[in-house]
């Protein structure tokens, strides 16, 4: 069972969030940013290329032009590959852990899993942003040495920065999982 709904994200872009419902204790929740403008990348492409036949026509080399198309080819590359997230997910199973996906528009995937015995807790935080208070998902680590401690907060969906009503969804979903968890052992 599937269901999307639309949000925003902090900047104001079109954001959608699928929530599926695996089992009683399995969920995965995935944020969907928008997808590369082919229009935007034709005109920064353009720019380099009218600014490079510009000193080309004023130095009369040809190694501009050229270095212009390699430059512009290696940048796209690169962006692609390590930086334009089109959607991060977060798969929660209550009895095993977390898992954070982030899948980039070249076809890359980065996968971090968590150990729900090492899960404190999700919780939604605030931060001050260029004037902005900005809320985010993040889930606390447990310190090994002091169990009422936190070792490390672990950001989630930092590439799409849903606003909070989107958070709030996702964070009412980690936390049914986690109340489960929390419960289960005391029935046993």
């Amino acid at each position: 069972m599937a269901e999307e709904r639309r949000f925003r994200s902090a900047s104001g872009a079109p954001i959608a969030l699928r929530r599926r419902q695996h089992s009683g204790s399995c969920r995965e929740l995935t944020v969907r940013g928008p997808r590369l403008q082919l229009r935007s990348l034709s005109a920064a492409t353009s720019a380099v290329w009218l600014a490079a036949y510009g000193l080309f026509a004023l130095s009369e080399n040809s190694m501009v032009l050229s270095a212009a198309i390699f430059i512009t080819l290696i940048g796209l590359i690169i962006y692609l590959h390590f930086v334009k997230i089109d959607q991060e997910s977060l798969l929660v199973i209550g009895s095993l852990g977390i898992q954070v996906t982030s899948s980039y528009a070249s076809g890359k995937e980065s996968t971090t899993f968590i150990e729900m015995g090492k899960v404190k807790d999700v919780v939604i935080n605030e931060a001050i942003h260029m004037q902005k208070v900005i809320y985010y998902l993040c889930i606390l680590l447990q310190d090994p040495e002091d169990p009422q401690g936190v070792s490390e907060v672990v950001p989630l969906f930092q590439s799409s920065k849903p606003r909070l009503d989107c958070l709030t969804e996702v964070y009412k979903s980690c936390q049914e999982i986690l109340e489960q968890r929390k419960t289960a052992p005391q029935s046993r």
